[in-house]
């Protein structure tokens, strides 16, 4: 039986450092291109209004943020009145 291993120079070298990376835009007729475009109103979007744009359960929409700050994107939360709001904070 033969095992095939990465030589170094195939690691990982198809990824960018995340320090000089750009957020990557979803298509905008994806659900996630309708999350990026709730979270860049001025007011965000709830965790309730998210998973009805998208019809994810609230633990899969949670991990939808988690993968949109992995793209680079800067994802607030807010707190008002035991509300918790979401929303893409624009670099200067």
């Amino acid at each position: 039986m033969t095992v095939k291993t990465k030589s170094p120079a195939q690691g990982n070298a198809q990824q960018p450092s995340k320090a000089s990376t750009k957020p990557t835009s979803p298509r905008p007729d994806s659900k996630i291109g309708n999350v990026v475009a709730l979270l860049q109103s001025a007011k965000g979007a709830t965790l309730e209004e998210l998973t009805k744009a998208t019809g994810w359960l609230p633990h899969t929409t949670r991990a939808a943020l988690t993968g949109l700050k992995k793209r680079g994107y800067q994802v607030e939360r807010l707190s008002k009145d035991g509300t918790s709001f979401y929303r893409i904070i624009e670099e200067a």
